[in-house]
């Protein structure tokens, strides 16, 4: 595994093995990630254990400021998380692009930040200058923080969870954009698709990112969820509006995104896909994350 490993830059956090895109024979159940002063590999089935340590002991060797060598077990209940090599570190603060994010290791699935969605904050960054941003399923707020950060006149971060937004304010606060919440920066803890006059509100909006879970049990299932954000963006949405619409299930294409926008809004138009970080490999087209732009224009 690590010969694959090419990246020569550890400023910023990054995936440095990406298993799952199925590109690396007989590796389909490894990541690796770099959370400064972390290395987080990540298992989605059982290693022998020596084979593990040797991984780990090259990573560690790979970066001389890892300070601990983590795994997560995917595979079994909770996903626990145990430290390998080096320190017990359980939370961190890692740098994309110059702005800071709060990592937690062992307390939930996710860490706090998608790194495939690395080059979605980046874009969202450079178009939200004097814009009204809606942030759908905003998790830890990571792309308000880069709307913000771009100049964006407001954002509305919208999330069922309300841990999860408050670790959103909690990023705002490391980046010094926390004076700005009220009227600038806003959070929602309600469920989308019962809360529209909650969303309209604010509205109506300039930019709008919508990063939804592929499946979440009682809550979204975005194969037959996706239509009803899709007919509300011209409740929602200003002319000229941007979309930021993404897919995370490997069982449903671009394609699908496009017809569902198609049939439930046609007055959106389809500009460009975002490319994934190089690192985020797949062997089979389709079946990683899908960062598609989209304009309304009635």
């Amino acid at each position: 595994m690590i010969e694959h490993i090419t990246a020569t830059d550890f400023t910023d956090c990054q995936r440095l093995f990406h298993g799952r895109g199925h590109a690396y024979d007989n590796l389909s159940h490894v990541n690796v990630d770099w959370l400064s002063p972390v290395i987080l590999i990540t298992l989605y089935q059982a290693v022998a254990d020596d084979w593990l340590l040797t991984q780990a002991q090259a990573l560690q060797a790979l970066i001389s400021d890892c300070r601990s060598v983590q795994v997560q077990r995917r595979y079994e209940k909770f996903a626990p998380t145990q430290v390998l090599l080096g320190e017990a570190i359980n939370n961190t603060v890692v740098t994309e692009n110059n702005l800071s994010y709060h990592i937690e290791f062992g307390k939930a699935q996710n860490s706090g930040l998608f790194l495939d969605m690395a080059n979605g904050r980046s874009w969202t960054y450079q178009q939200a200058k004097d814009k009204s941003v809606l942030n759908l399923f905003a998790y830890t707020c990571a792309f308000s923080v880069a709307a913000i950060a771009g100049g964006a006149s407001q954002v509305v971060n919208i999330d069922l969870s309300k841990a999860s937004l408050s670790k959103g304010r909690e990023n705002h606060q490391l980046n010094k954009l926390a004076k700005k919440e009220g009227k600038q920066i806003v959070f929602e803890g309600v469920d989308i698709f019962k809360s529209n006059s909650r969303i309209k509100k604010y509205g109506k909006y300039d930019l709008l990112i919508c990063d939804p879970p592929s499946f979440q049990k009682g809550s979204v299932n975005i194969e037959r969820d996706y239509a009803k954000i899709i007919r509300r963006i011209p409740q929602w949405m200003n002319v000229g509006a941007k979309l930021m619409l993404c897919l995370n299930s490997p069982d449903l294409d671009e394609q699908f995104l496009k017809d569902e926008v198609m049939r439930e809004c046609s007055d959106c138009v389809f500009e460009q896909r975002i490319a994934n970080p190089d690192v985020f490999k797949e062997a089979h087209a389709g079946k990683g994350l899908k960062v598609l732009i989209f304009s309304y224009c009635p």
